[in-house]
């Protein structure tokens, strides 16, 4: 197993920009300015430490946005319609984040305020627009949703509105995917030019805040140029052990079996002010810029959605992923409110010598059989038999299996996966597990009855040798470099292209995003042909993101070493 220099913190460097760290030097400028103070907060963040910080200002009113909404009651009906009573899976919320807000107690709030002559703080979910039309500094804190994540399991954060702390934390997340964090983006995406200062509060404790103008150029500078999200590692119950060494990760952790790296709705940015780290999500650059970064034919069909998903899946020396199938779009629209399905494929970033994939049925088989040995299976006391109707498949490094909507299919133990799909990372139908328990100690949830709804029986074995086993064909070629195409399937909207090079290679946005990987060679250096932006210096393994503004593009090798040979994969939205 090889070792790397993959950065984890990958950061956008903004110049004399304007940062305060802990909160006596926030509290400190947050104590002049307006009468009216309001501070705004994404769901997620710590309220009480935050408004226990905000008293200290000791505001002749303190109004805490919670107390205006509705009932609780109220709000779970109002929302029941898209939580549902599925464990998993919900229906896209509509709601709008005054859809929360009481009148008859809004118009009291709104009435103190303009009564009183002191201090006034308003903190909380929608502080912004309790407060629009006043003289108002305006701060909001902002919370990536990774950090979310881990706070729901801490079960330390609450709900928009709703106090469900107490929920298991995949109940807590559904109602964030779902709901709150499209109630709340949406809010925030309309909020971004009245914003004074913004607050990271992602680690407790440890504020730090910026003011408008340098988080506005902290966005101009990132989508100007390549750059990289912050990548999260989670462990899982197949987790290996490879991104371990590789991304030099915690050697004490049982196993690592996810690594994000670009799914920029879950993601953070960086950005480094004069040597301090500032973090935000990245889905505020996806918001702000999404015609420069998507590009404008992108940007019509996909709107302020980041289409294109690269993650890993690590079973070197773990197990089996669940056996699963994608829905079909149709279904992913009829029953989640989704208008896109995860298409996906598995890129074989390195694979031990056994290493297998499990991708289509066998011939043959018949159809209700197979059914019934889930549902025997589903119910205990019964082994699936995979291999008598799912073909298995060995893996090799630099493999491409492609996995459109309705294809059965299983990374197997020994692989290390970069799955390279489309973004919904929600809509998988577990339908085998392998009599596994998940890392809770309970058995995952499994979707025997979706997955059959939604199964292309057609895929068998002619169908994944003639469409989606590497499907690799040469494209271009120049001096000391070549062109492949590799996938996607024609059902999917995701083209990629693999160039294998010893020499510098020019590629082009062609007006589309472009998401690449390092697959083979150690540090390569991304350079502008007009020198538009800086050097920007990719290693192994690392996912990297050439906005579409960005045009032509240049990776040249870090080692000009006789004969050795880089390799990267780029995908991009066809149209």
């Amino acid at each position: 197993m090889r070792t790397s220099n993959y950065d984890k913190y990958p950061a956008t460097v903004v110049e004399n920009g304007y940062i305060l760290t802990g909160w006596n030097e926030i509290l400190a400028v947050l104590s002049q300015g307006e009468k009216v103070l309001a501070v705004d907060l994404y769901t997620g963040v710590l309220e009480d430490e935050v408004i226990g910080q905000l008293k200290k200002l000791q505001p002749a009113l303190l109004i805490d946005t919670r107390q205006l909404m509705k009932p609780e009651e109220e709000i779970l009906e109002m929302t029941s319609r898209f939580m549902t009573d599925d464990v998993l899976f919900g229906y896209l919320s509509n709601l709008r984040l005054e859809d929360y807000f009481d009148i008859s107690r809004l118009e009291e709030a709104r009435r103190q305020i303009g009564e009183e002559n002191g201090k006034v703080i308003v903190v909380g979910t929608g502080a912004g627009w309790v407060t629009q039309g006043m003289e108002t500094t305006l701060v909001y804190a902002d919370m990536a949703r990774w950090e979310i994540q881990q706070r729901f399991r801490r079960h330390e954060v609450k709900a928009l509105g709703v106090d469900n702390r107490a929920e298991a934390p995949s109940l807590q997340y559904k109602r964030g995917y779902f709901n709150d964090w499209n109630v709340c983006d949406r809010y925030k995406d309309g909020l971004f030019a009245r914003v004074d200062y913004w607050l990271d509060t992602n680690k407790a404790g440890e504020p730090k805040m910026i003011d408008g103008k340098t988080f506005m150029q902290g966005i101009e500078n990132t989508v100007a140029k390549p750059f990289r999200v912050v990548p999260f590692f989670d462990p899982a119950p197949w987790g290996g052990q490879w991104m371990k060494e590789v991304c030099d990760l915690n050697r004490e952790e049982v196993n690592f079996g996810w690594c994000f790296d670009c799914v920029p709705e879950e993601n953070s940015l960086l950005f480094n002010i004069e040597g301090v780290l500032f973090e935000l999500p990245s889905n505020d650059l996806v918001l702000l810029k999404s015609r420069e970064l998507l590009g404008a034919p992108v940007e019509a069909r996909f709107g302020k959605n980041f289409p294109i998903r690269f993650d890993f899946l690590d079973t070197m020396g773990g197990g089996n992923l669940s056996l699963q199938v994608h829905p079909t779009t149709q279904f992913v629209h009829d029953n989640f409110g989704i208008h896109y399905t995860q298409d996906e494929s598995y890129y074989l970033l390195d694979a031990e010598e056994n290493a297998s994939v499990y991708l289509g049925l066998r011939k043959g088989i018949r159809k209700e059989e197979m059914a019934e040995d889930l549902r025997k299976a589903q119910n205990g006391n019964f082994v699936f038999d995979a291999e008598k109707y799912v073909n298995k498949f060995p893996a090799k490094k630099h493999d491409h299996f492609l996995i459109p909507g309705g294809t059965v299919h299983c990374s197997g133990a020994g692989g290390m996966v970069l799955e390279i799909s489309s973004t919904p990372n929600l809509f998988t139908f577990k339908m085998w597990d392998w009599q596994r328990l998940g890392l809770d100690g309970k058995p995952r949830p499994i979707n025997v009855e979706r997955g059959l709804k939604v199964i292309d029986w057609e895929r068998d074995m002619d169908f994944v040798n003639a469409q989606l086993r590497n499907q690799t064909k040469e494209v271009a070629s120049g001096d000391g470099w070549v062109e492949e195409h590799t996938g996607l399937h024609e059902n999917e909207f995701i083209e990629t292209r693999r160039h294998w090079f010893k020499k510098p290679v020019t590629h082009c946005t062609n007006r589309s995003v472009n998401v690449l990987n390092l697959v083979e060679g150690d540090e390569v250096t991304v350079s502008s042909p007009v020198d538009a932006f800086e050097p920007f210096v990719v290693h192994y393994a690392e996912t990297f993101i050439i906005p579409a503004c960005v045009g032509e593009y240049t990776i040249t090798p870090g080692n000009a070493e006789e004969g050795k040979t880089y390799a990267t994969i780029k995908a991009y939205v066809r149209f």
